[in-house]
């Protein structure tokens, strides 16, 4: 069962750039009007502007549900529907810590943004995409199957919109719509940037083989989410071999959190976590 994207309507979020740019730029290549969701609203029109005639941008926050409410209605009323949503916006966490030493309200946002702006968004299209036999991108990770350590919200949101995205799939079916969970490594986008800036994210590329830390464009990961829509594919994977790590994760995740237990490196990265929050909550009491 595919899925053409010509004379279709499609939205996406965290679309001013990036993976989210990319694939409203191609799924528009195909033929599709196209919504530019992001939180600043000239972002979002210039966005929409490169992309072409048949694209409008809208200022939205995916963790005000009201909000992506007006961006589905906006869109319909714009194109006459709406066929395809992909739930693209996110972000990391601004540092690298332990969930002893990370500030409530920072794991927090994380979870409001990434998982609950996934349900803001879906809950917000799945009218218009039952009734048009459409279909649903939700943007996981492979962190999604990865041992959380000093990132334990980025993995907890994306995780649980693995499970969102599977039961959507099975719910949906039945209707003649359909969705899938898309599941990016690193993409060379701003957020994975700043990420790697960050005081203790080198533990990655020193715990990590070469070829998983080896990074793909935005046009690439935009060009995967595309194919997987006209496909109607349950999971999307870009790079591809993740694929592969994603099927022995039941056989590879107990083993690989029982040498992170005991790797001196993320042992020693833990201990610089927790020292930097001690050092910041010094010089904060010290004001």
């Amino acid at each position: 069962m595919t899925f053409d994207l010509n004379g279709k309507v499609a939205l996406v979020t965290g679309a001013a750039r990036g993976i989210g740019y990319e694939t409203a730029r191609q799924i528009h290549m195909r033929g599709a009007s196209v919504t530019v969701v992001d939180l600043d609203a000239d972002e979002a029109r210039e966005a929409a502007e490169r992309i072409g005639d048949r694209a409008i941008g809208i200022a939205a926050d995916v963790t005000d549900a009201g909000a992506m409410r007006s961006a589905v209605a906006e869109t319909v009323e714009r194109f006459g529907g709406l066929d395809v949503a992909m739930a693209n916006a996110g972000l990391a966490p601004p540092s690298i810590a332990t969930m002893r030493s990370v500030p409530a309200e920072e794991w927090e946002r994380v979870i409001e943004v990434n998982l609950l702006g996934v349900w803001h968004t879906v809950r917000a299209a799945l009218p218009q995409v039952s009734e048009r036999e459409g279909h649903i991108v939700v943007v996981a990770s492979v962190a999604a199957f990865a041992n959380g350590m000093l990132g334990s919200s980025y993995m907890t949101s994306k995780a649980g919109v693995e499970q969102m995205g599977r039961a959507l799939r099975t719910e949906l079916m039945p209707l003649g719509a359909s969705a899938s969970v898309a599941y990016f490594g690193w993409v060379d986008t701003r957020m994975v940037q700043d990420t790697f800036a960050r005081p203790g994210a080198n533990v990655l590329e020193e715990i990590a083989p070469d070829f998983l830390m080896k990074r793909i464009t935005p046009a690439q990961a935009g060009a995967a989410v595309v194919k997987g829509i006209e496909e109607r594919a349950p999971r999307i994977f870009a790079p591809k071999w993740w694929r592969y790590l994603s099927a022995l994760r039941g056989l590879l995740n107990p083993l690989l959190d029982r040498r992170s237990e005991r790797d001196p490196r993320i042992v020693a990265a833990i201990r610089e976590a927790e020292d930097r929050s001690s050092s910041a909550r010094e010089s904060a009491s010290s004001l």
